[in-house]
C-alpha cells in the first residue's frame, strides 16, 4: 500500500527545473481593478453612453457634462461626429463587434461608424472579440494595403560611423522608417545626421527620426535632418496629462507644428501607462487606451504608435494582457489611424511568450509591425533593449517564409550588407570632414563595417563631440549642407537621396495617413494604396516578385544540389565486376547502397565515404574476419541492402550501409526486415563508430561475443536533418536499377582513416 514518504517532502526536480526557466523571472499577478491592474472589461469601466440634445452632449460614458474631464471635453469638441453618433451608439455592442469581422461590411463602413462611437463603446466592442477575431479585424482595418516595419538604430558609444552603417543595413533590409535616440541629449544632431546619411545610402526614401525632447526634435526637423516624429504622448486620464504638464490641446498644437513643417507625425500611447503612473482611476487598461486613441484621432494626427510600448511587461502580467494589446491595435486601425503596433520593448524573458505576443500583429499585418526592431544587438539599444534584435533576423525572415507573410524585413546576403555598411561609414566620415566636425577615423569605418557592436568601436573624444554638436546646431547645419558635403566627396547618389527627402518635406505627400516612400520617391499611403480587404482573394497577398524575394534567404540551400556530391572528384571506390556468392566462412560482406561513393560521396554528417569504408574494413579485420565490399544496385532500402549482402557473404553475415550513413548488420537466414543490429542514428556516428560496427559484424561471423556500438541521442536530429535525409535518400533511390546485379567494389587508393 502506498504511503507518503520522504521523497514527497524533498520536492520535484522537474518543478525545480521549471522554476529556474526564463519565464519565472517575471511576475504574474491577479487582477486588482482599483489600481487599474485589469487588462480589459474591468468591473469599473463605464457603460457605453451618449446623450445628445439639440446638438449638445449632455452625458458620455457615465458622466454628465458638468463632470467632464479634459479628455471628455476635448473628444466632445473635436472627436465625436454627432451626425453619425445616434446611428452608431444605437447598435448593440455585439452588433458592432460582428461588423468588424464580417467580410460583407467594408472597412469604410466600419471606420465611418467608429467616428460616432464613444471610448467605452469602442473598448466594449473590441473586448468581445477573441484573439483570432481580433487578428481578422486588424487585417481588415489596416489603413495601408501592404504592411511595413520600423527599425531602432542606436549604440552605447553614440558612434556616428556605427549609426550610419546600421542605418544603411536596416534600409537595405527593407525597413521603411528608422528611429534613433540619444544617451546624451546633446548628441542629437550627430545621431540625426548619421541616421540620415546611413538611411539614404542603404535605400533612398527611408524616413528617419531622432527621439528627443520635443523642442530639439522640432529643431532637427526644421533643419531637414529628420522626417518624422512619434514622441507626442497622450494618456487616458486627466491627472496623467496634468503630471506631464500637457493637455490634449497642447499635444494637438505640437502635432500641427510638426506637420506645418512637412514632418510626418504620429502620437504615442499604450495600455498600462495610467496604471504605471498611479492614476488609472480604477478603469481597465483597454478602456483608458480607447480614450487615448480617440484623443489621437480628435487631435488630427494621421497615426499612433501603440501596442502598450514601454508598459508591455506590466500588461502581460495580467490575464488577457496580450489580447488587450491586440485589441488596442484594432481600435486604432478602426479609427482610421496608421498603426505602429509595438513589438519593440522587451515583452518577456521567454522566447515562446515574446513570439506568441508578436503573432497578433505579425500574421494580420500592421502599418508597422514593430515600432522599432533593434537592428543592432540588444545591449546596444538605448531605447531599453529590443524585443527582437540583430541576432534574430534570420528567425524573423524564416517565420515570414514559413507563414508566407510579409513582416517588412527583406533578406540581404553578407557581401551586400558589408558593402553598404562600408559605404555608409565612409559617407558619414566624408560629411564630418566637410562640415568641420570631429574626425571619424579609418579604424572607426572599418569597425563599423564588420564589427558586432559598439564594444568593437574605437573610443571617441565625447566632450569634443558634444561641443561640436552644439556648434552644429548653432550654425543650423541642414539636410542640404549634408547633401552638399556628400556630393563634394563623390557620394552623388546619396546626396541626391538626401535632397529627395528635403523635396518630400516640401511636397508633404507623406503626411497622408500611413505613408511610406518607395525607392523611386513614390509615396504609398492609405490614400493611394488603401487596404481594401473583403475576404479571401482580396487585399494584400504576398505573392509574385515580393514573395520570391522574401523566401530567398541567404542560408537556403538549393534542393536540386543538396547531396549531389562533387561529380568532378575521383571516386573512392571502383567497380570490378559482378559480385557472386562467397564461400569463405570468415568473410563479411560490406554492402553499400547504389549511390554510395558515386552520386553521393559523404554521409549525412559529412564523413567521406572512402574514409567510412576504410574504417569498416579495419573493424572487420580487427575482429578477425575477411572484408569484401559489394554495391547493391537494385534497391535503396538499408534492410534489403544488408540482407542482399548477407546472402552473398560466405559467413552469411553482412554490414549494409546507405549512402547517408544508416547501417544494419544482417544474417542471411533472417527475414529482410528482421536483423541483428540496426544503427539508425547516422548523424551522430564517427569513424570509430563505423569501425566498431565492422568489429561486431566480424564477431557475428566468427561466433564471438560482441558489445554495443557507442552512440548518442540527439532529439533535434529530425528537425535538423529531415530535409537532408529526404534529399539524400531520394538521390539514392534514383540511383537504384530494378533487377540490377550486385557489383564487386575495391578501394582505388590508399584512403587513410581519419583520426579516431
Amino acid at each position: 500500500m502506498w504511503s507518503e514518504g520522504s521523497s514527497v517532502a524533498e520536492g520535484s526536480a522537474r518543478f525545480a527545473s521549471r522554476a529556474a526557466r526564463e519565464l519565472r523571472r517575471e511576475l504574474l499577478v491577479t487582477p486588482l481593478p482599483e489600481l487599474g491592474l485589469v487588462a480589459a472589461n474591468g468591473p469599473n469601466d463605464p457603460e457605453p453612453e451618449l446623450v445628445v440634445e439639440d446638438g449638445v452632449v449632455l452625458r458620455m460614458d457615465g458622466r454628465a457634462a458638468a463632470d467632464f474631464d479634459v479628455i471628455d471635453r476635448f473628444l466632445v469638441a473635436h472627436g465625436l461626429d454627432l451626425e453619425i453618433a445616434a446611428e452608431a451608439m444605437a447598435l448593440s455592442d455585439l452588433q458592432v463587434a460582428r461588423m468588424l469581422v464580417d467580410v460583407d461590411v467594408p472597412r469604410s463602413a466600419a471606420v465611418r461608424l467608429a467616428r460616432g462611437l464613444t471610448p467605452a463603446k469602442l473598448a466594449r466592442a473590441a473586448g468581445l472579440l477573441d484573439p483570432v477575431e481580433l487578428m481578422f479585424a486588424l487585417k481588415k482595418l489596416r489603413a495601408r494595403r501592404a504592411p511595413a516595419n520600423q527599425a531602432h538604430v542606436t549604440n552605447l558609444k553614440e558612434s556616428p560611423a556605427l549609426l550610419a552603417a546600421d542605418a544603411a543595413e536596416a534600409a537595405a533590409r527593407g525597413f521603411a522608417e528608422l528611429e534613433t535616440t540619444v544617451g546624451v541629449a546633446r548628441y542629437a544632431p550627430f545621431n540625426a545626421i548619421s541616421l540620415l546619411v546611413g538611411s539614404q545610402t542603404g535605400r533612398p526614401g527611408v524616413m528617419t527620426q531622432c527621439a528627443v525632447e520635443e523642442r530639439r526634435n522640432l529643431e532637427l526637423a526644421v533643419n531637414g535632418l529628420v522626417t518624422y516624429a512619434e514622441t507626442l504622448s497622450v494618456y487616458g486620464t486627466e491627472q496623467v496629462f496634468v503630471d506631464g504638464d500637457d493637455t490634449p490641446w497642447s499635444k494637438s498644437f505640437l502635432g500641427a507644428a510638426y506637420a506645418s513643417r512637412g514632418v510626418k507625425v504620429r502620437f504615442t500611447s499604450g495600455t498600462g501607462s495610467e496604471a504605471l503612473m498611479g492614476h488609472a482611476q480604477g478603469m481597465s487598461m483597454l478602456y483608458l487606451e480607447a480614450r487615448c486613441i480617440s484623443v489621437v484621432r480628435a487631435a488630427g494626427s494621421q497615426g499612433v504608435q501603440n501596442g502598450s510600448i514601454s508598459c508591455v511587461a506590466l500588461v502581460l502580467s495580467l490575464p488577457g494582457g496580450t489580447r488587450a494589446i491586440l485589441a488596442e491595435n484594432v481600435i486604432a486601425a478602426w479609427l482610421d489611424l496608421e498603426v505602429a503596433s509595438g513589438n519593440d520593448a522587451i515583452a518577456s524573458h521567454s522566447a515562446i511568450r515574446k513570439t506568441a505576443k508578436l503573432m497578433g500583429q505579425f500574421l494580420p499585418g500592421t502599418d508597422f509591425v514593430t515600432s522599432g526592431y533593434s537592428v543592432m544587438p540588444r545591449h546596444d539599444n538605448t531605447f531599453g533593449g529590443g524585443n527582437y534584435d540583430a541576432d534574430d533576423l534570420d528567425e524573423w525572415m524564416t517565420i515570414q517564409r514559413d507563414w508566407q507573410v510579409d513582416g517588412g524585413i527583406e533578406p540581404v546576403d553578407e557581401v551586400e550588407v558589408t558593402r553598404v555598411r562600408d559605404r555608409a561609414a565612409h559617407a558619414i566620415q566624408a560629411v564630418f570632414a566637410e562640415l568641420g566636425l570631429p574626425e571619424i577615423s579609418d579604424a572607426e569605418v572599418h569597425a563599423a563595417t564588420i564589427g558586432y557592436d559598439a564594444s568593437d568601436m574605437p573610443d571617441r573624444d565625447r566632450a569634443a563631440d558634444v561641443d561640436a554638436a552644439d556648434e552644429a546646431l548653432e550654425r543650423r547645419v541642414s539636410g542640404l549642407d549634408v547633401a552638399l558635403a556628400l556630393d563634394r566627396h563623390g557620394f552623388e547618389d546619396v546626396a541626391r537621396a538626401v535632397v529627395g527627402m528635403q523635396r518630400q518635406r516640401v511636397s508633404a505627400d507623406y503626411l497622408q495617413t500611413s505613408a511610406v516612400i518607395d525607392e523611386d520617391g513614390y509615396v504609398r499611403s492609405a490614400v493611394n494604396d488603401p487596404n481594401e480587404y473583403a475576404g479571401p482573394g482580396t487585399g494584400y497577398r504576398l505573392e509574385g516578385a515580393r514573395w520570391e524575394r522574401l523566401q530567398a534567404l541567404p542560408h537556403v540551400v538549393d534542393a536540386a544540389r543538396l547531396g549531389a556530391g562533387d561529380s568532378a572528384a575521383a571516386p573512392a571506390v571502383t567497380e570490378v565486376g559482378e559480385a557472386l556468392a562467397g564461400t569463405d566462412e570468415a568473410e563479411v560482406v560490406i554492402a553499400v547502397g547504389p549511390a554510395f561513393a558515386g552520386a553521393i560521396r559523404e554521409t549525412i554528417n559529412g564523413l567521406d565515404h572512402g574514409c567510412v569504408l576504410a574504417a569498416v574494413v579495419d573493424g572487420v579485420t580487427d575482429g578477425g574476419a575477411v572484408p569484401r565490399i559489394v554495391r547493391i544496385r537494385r534497391v535503396a532500402d538499408v534492410a534489403f541492402i544488408a540482407h542482399d549482402g548477407a546472402r552473398l557473404s560466405g559467413s552469411g553475415i553482412a554490414l549494409g550501409m546507405q549512402s547517408k550513413g544508416t547501417a544494419v548488420i544482417h544474417r542471411a537466414d533472417l527475414q529482410p526486415l528482421d536483423n541483428l543490429e540496426l544503427f539508425g542514428m547516422s548523424p551522430l556516428y564517427s569513424l570509430e563508430s563505423y569501425r566498431a560496427m565492422g568489429r561486431n559484424a566480424a564477431g557475428y561471423a566468427l561466433g564471438n561475443r560482441v558489445g554495443p556500438v557507442p552512440t548518442e541521442l540527439d532529439n533535434f536530429a529530425r528537425a535538423k536533418l529531415i530535409v537532408r535525409t529526404t534529399l539524400l535518400h531520394a538521390r539514392e533511390t534514383r540511383s537504384a536499377v530494378k533487377g540490377a546485379a550486385p557489383v564487386e567494389l575495391e578501394l582505388t587508393a590508399a584512403v587513410e582513416t581519419l583520426p579516431l
